[in-house]
């Protein structure tokens, strides 16, 4: 639905209201958020850029970045209800688009893979997503709804709906999210997981290698390799694309 340009600033406002537990006094929006500042300076060169004022809407966003250090091209598409948390460092391209209800963290790149003009070179990220601090996703790919981006991952694919994904280059861990959408502690980690399963799998075959004439012990080996085995296909499933 499409609203006028002073009710989608007056949301902006109200984003750090509902969404930081920090801020104790409007006051601060003033002077503590300069996410909220960047968004409002959007939507105001986001206007004249398509009503064919480029150089005024550059300008505009160029001073936005000097002031606020986040860089957002006036002609990315940004929906209603975007939180830009702390926001510094954040990089919005040219052709990327935000759909209504993300949250975005500091750090955050949505970039482009390749020169060429004319074409969609940055992100599409769909609507109650969150991307993590400093993850960079790259790309004319899909960040389906309600997804969870953890911090620093750089995601070059897809994302299904419904989904977490994590690492470098990220991958789909998890069908689904926390009911929390700032719970990236909860997050698992999966390269702690694969370390764990090599550590394990070294420690079988070492004690194999020293026990492999006492049948007792071997029976002992093969049961913590079948377990091993569950593990392991486990992480393999969980790290399927």
């Amino acid at each position: 639905m499409s609203i006028s340009l002073w009710k989608q600033i007056k949301e902006d406002f109200n984003q750090p209201i509902k969404n930081d537990p920090a801020l104790s006094s409007k006051f601060e929006l003033f002077f503590n958020y300069p996410g909220v500042w960047a968004l409002i300076n959007y939507r105001i060169a986001n206007k004249l850029y398509l009503k064919g004022f480029k150089l005024l809407a550059r300008a505009i966003m160029g001073i936005t970045q000097i002031i606020t250090n986040i860089d957002i091209h006036p002609e990315a598409k940004i929906g209603r209800r975007v939180f830009l948390d702390h926001a510094f460092g954040i990089v919005i391209g040219q052709t990327a688009i935000i759909e209504d209800d993300v949250l975005l963290y500091q750090g955050v790149t949505l970039g482009g893979v390749t020169l060429q003009r004319g074409i969609k070179r940055h992100p599409t990220v769909k609507c109650g997503s969150v991307i993590g601090a400093g993850a960079k996703v790259l790309g004319n790919i899909t960040i389906g709804k309600n997804c969870r981006i953890g911090s620093n991952s750089v995601v070059v694919k897809d994302v299904p709906d419904e989904s977490t994904a994590v690492g470098i280059p990220a991958r789909v861990i998890t069908k689904g999210r926390d009911k929390n959408p700032m719970a990236q502690n909860k997050i698992p980690d999966i390269n702690k997981e694969l370390f764990a399963y090599l550590f394990k799998r070294i420690k079988v075959v070492e004690d194999a290698m020293k026990t492999c004439n006492k049948s007792i012990c071997n029976n002992n080996i093969e049961k913590l390799d079948t377990e091993l085995e569950k593990i392991y296909e486990q992480y393999i499933k969980s790290i399927k694309d």
